[in-house]
């Protein structure tokens, strides 16, 4: 395991200077995130080939957003997130396609998004079409070689590993985002890796307290000041075989963010030096 950490893809951003700047960092990978659409073009995959190259820094997923509205929250959350919605959810399938082959363009073999509030009940009639969508992304992933994750926190770590099972395609992983469980109130992050443990194929390294009523997340903290357990997680993912990145991620911008994630840097790379 090594760190990692998140760079947003943008239109105001340069590329080659992003990637120099998580350089500086001490970072050589990162998820590259994106929810602006049309960058993706023949184009900007060049640009971000050549920025890999110059820079040595290698992309571990593609973070893939998708078209209309998000509200984070525990009520608009189940109407606008992810594949759940059934007004979003034929545009979205088509724009995690193509951010699957926008990704392939990279060379890039994982694919990350939220996937919405998946339905805890398996007789919920919202359940099987919701399965039919991921598994017809999934497939789409299979051609091209990749995996696509799910990341964590808007349902249970049982009911991620029965849509898993149910999707069947061999290729549909965890991105293990463990403030994520926290926020939401669905699970301590340790013991979901004995839910899903093996299917961990991406990991945000992120903090967080748990909420405080029922309409809003728990708050994202900096690394180390929520309640995460991070010598046990990291401990954990490795008892579960995951030798890949920890990839900080960080909510907030300006010098406070770059100081949060090299705090954060350093607290991980102690855990890892003790495996």
């Amino acid at each position: 395991m090594k760190t990692g950490v998140i760079v947003i893809l943008s239109a105001k951003a340069d590329i080659e200077q992003e990637f120099l700047k998580i350089r500086s960092f001490g970072f050589d990978n990162c998820q590259l995130v994106s929810w602006d659409l049309s960058l993706r073009t023949d184009e900007m995959a060049e640009k971000i080939k050549t920025a890999m190259e110059k820079t040595g820094v290698s992309i571990s997923a593609f973070w893939c957003g998708w078209r209309g509205p998000k509200i984070w929250d525990f009520y608009g959350g189940q109407e606008t997130l992810g594949l759940v919605p059934v007004t979003w959810r034929y545009p979205r399938i088509e724009d995690l396609m193509t951010g699957a082959d926008f990704a392939h363009k990279l060379d890039v073999e994982n694919v990350v998004s939220h996937m919405g509030y998946l339905p805890e009940n398996p007789y919920d009639p919202n359940y099987q079409p919701v399965i039919i969508a991921l598994r017809t992304v999934a497939q789409h992933c299979l051609k091209n070689g990749q995996n696509l994750l799910m990341e964590t926190g808007q349902e249970t770590p049982v009911a991620m590993l029965r849509v898993i099972e149910d999707v069947g395609t061999g290729n549909l992983f965890v991105n293990l985002d463990p403030a994520n469980l926290i926020l939401y109130g669905k699970g301590n992050p340790v013991d979901a890796l004995d839910v899903f443990g093996k299917y961990v194929r991406g990991v945000h390294a992120k903090d967080g307290l748990y909420p405080t009523n029922g309409r809003q997340l728990g708050e994202e903290t900096a690394l180390g000041d929520g309640k995460v357990n991070f010598p046990a997680l990291v401990e954990g993912l490795h008892r579960v075989g995951y030798d890949g990145p920890l990839t900080i991620e960080r909510e907030i911008e300006g010098d406070q963010q770059t100081a949060d994630i090299l705090k954060a840097k350093a607290l991980l790379e102690e855990c890892i030096a003790k495996l």
